[in-house]
This record gives structure tokens, sequence and C-alpha cells, in this order.
């Protein structure tokens, strides 16, 4: 992309929120659980989705808004999709429990595998690009080696049938880790719970934290040792990213709408900015030091369920919808 290649060379700059609609995009015919940016620099301008429609797709979503490619391996909704780090493949999963990591250029399947359950969160490891992990509708999470089409390890972490969101993060020991949230049923109350296991050792913490509310999301700050969980109370938990992992109680970011949708939320590159969907159409930005709203967009008519800032382009952002409408802000 021509729109690119003048940021290529130069450090990142100060978001700021976006105010114009650039591309209108509404080629799904279900809504979209996931979007992405191509995490190659050179070719960010490939923006992944994944929706119930039961496709995943690439977009132009810089220089044309149009759909460069369409994948129908999966025959049931796919829940989450994944850009390799060479950006040439893509790792995609869904309700019907399979698992397909497609070539993008031809689009033939180099790992295909079924799972015993109905798959909501993948994601690779952040230097093994042959290692992935793969969370969903189970008590466990399972590691798989694309080399072998195997999995590697199975990690028990709850003892109900639940949905995992999961992330590595790095801690300050710098051993990989890896943390879930989702709905626990405990004393006939329903309980949020995150753990985290050692992904070198296999070794799992106790729960780190209790609350009524489930929680759909969860991101890493890009430059400090915090993390924020999204929870269906309709705000935002900010978390150490270090032991003993506690949470900010003078931090809380509310405000916007979750109310049972997998709302997704994420920092700006800069990691000045908080960004989140709200179930009723809207994006919210929130300071990140603050935790006050600076400003509201009405993005979509109907439930927003990700919101994404270019990880090049500043203040470029990517957002979706439960209506199957993506659209590029600046």
């Amino acid at each position: 992309s021509e729109l690119i290649k003048p940021y290529l060379g130069s450090k990142y700059k100060v978001t700021e929120v976006p105010k114009s609609l650039i591309f209108h995009m509404s080629e799904h015919s279900g809504p979209v659980n996931e979007i992405q940016w191509c995490p190659v620099r050179e070719q960010s301008h490939m923006l992944l989705s994944a929706s119930m429609d039961k496709t995943v797709k690439v977009w132009d979503a810089v220089d044309t808004g149009c759909c460069l490619k369409t994948y129908s391996c999966h025959s049931c909704a796919v829940r989450a999709a994944q850009w390799s780090s060479c950006g040439r493949r893509i790792l995609s999963g869904g309700f019907d429990s399979t698992l397909h990591l497609t070539d993008i250029e031809t689009g033939k399947q180099i790992f295909s595998s079924k799972t015993e359950f109905r798959i909501s969160a993948l994601k690779f490891h952040p230097t093994e690009s042959n290692v992935f992990i793969c969370g969903g509708f189970s008590p466990e999470v399972k590691a798989w080696d694309i080399r072998t089409s195997k999995v590697n390890e199975i990690f028990f972490l709850f003892l109900f049938h639940i949905k995992l969101e999961v992330f590595f993060v790095k801690c300050i020991a710098h051993r990989l880790q890896v943390t879930t949230a989702e709905l626990g049923q405990i004393a006939a109350s329903e309980l949020l719970m995150w753990r985290l296991w050692d992904f070198l050792t296999n070794r799992i913490s106790v729960c780190a934290w209790y609350e009524r509310y489930t929680c759909p999301s969860l991101t890493l700050h890009p430059k400090e040792s915090v993390f924020v969980a999204q929870t269906n109370g309709n705000y935002m938990a900010l978390f150490s990213a270090q032991r003993p992992y506690r949470i900010n109680k003078k931090k809380r970011y509310e405000g916007h709408k979750v109310e049972g949708f997998a709302v997704g939320c994420e920092f700006s590159p800069d990691g000045t900015l908080l960004v989140t969907g709200s179930s009723d159409g809207k994006v919210f930005f929130y300071n990140y030091h603050t935790s006050r709203i600076i400003r509201t967009l009405s993005a979509h008519k109907e439930a927003c369920v990700s919101a994404i800032f270019h990880p090049v382009l500043p203040s470029l952002l990517a957002t979706c919808d439960w209506a199957g409408e993506i659209k590029i802000w600046q």
C-alpha cells in the first residue's frame, strides 16, 4: 500500500480519535465475530474478518475497501480467526469444532483438525510460530503444534463447561503465561474467574479474580505490564500483568454497554487510549490514565463487537457489528 509506505520507517505518532468514515464494507451475510489487521507492517493494509455466515474474508481496508478473498472451509459459524506471524496464513476455528490453517494465496488448507468442543478463541504463541492455543465451550485449553498436527498439551482449567478467552502475557521473570476468563457456576451464582498457567511448566495458579459477571475479552497494554478485562457488568477492569496480578481499584472504565455480546476492547498502539465497542452500536474512547470517556462514536445500528486501531497508520480504526458490517474510520 502506498499509503502505508511513508510510515514504515518512522515511529508511531500520537493516536487521535477518528471522526470520518472512510469505507463501509458489508459483504458478510451474518454477524462479524472478529477482525484483525495483518501483523506484517508492509502488508497491514489487509484486514481479516470472521463471521457467523461460515466464512473468513480478507479485505483491502486501507486503499480500496474491497474484499480480496473469501474462504469457506467451515460448515458452521466461524468464531475465531488469527493471522500467522508471516502474514501468509490464516488460522480459523468455529462452531463446527474444526481448526483450519489456510494459505491465503492458494486457499488450500495446510492443516486441519477436529476438536471435541466448539471453538471460541485462538492465539498463536508470540515466538513459536508453529504453536497455538485453542479454547472454547469446554473446561480445557489445548496447545497444538502445526508441524505434527497433534496436541502437545491439554490444560484443564475449570470443572465446568465454559467459553474461554485466551491470550499470552509476559511476566517479570520472562516466562510465558496464558490468561483465561469466563463463566463458572459456583454456589448458585455466576462468577467470573480468570486463571494463569505457566506455559513451560504446565502449572496453574489459583483463581485470581471473582466477579458476578462474565468476561468476553481481554487485552494487554502495548508498553506497560497491565491488562484490561471486559465484563458483562458494562465496565472494564484494570489488572497488573505481574505477580500477584492485582486489580487496580482506582481505575474502572465504564459508560459503554456489553449486555451479553462478546464485545472486544483494545489499547491504541501508543497506549494512551482504550477503545471498546458497545451493544448500542457506539464506540467508546477512554483515556487510559484517567479512565474518563474522551469521546463516543455512533458507528453502527447494531451491536459493535470490535474496534481495533491500525498498527502503522495513526488513528485509523476498524469496527464491526452484529449486522455483518465492517467500517473503517479516520
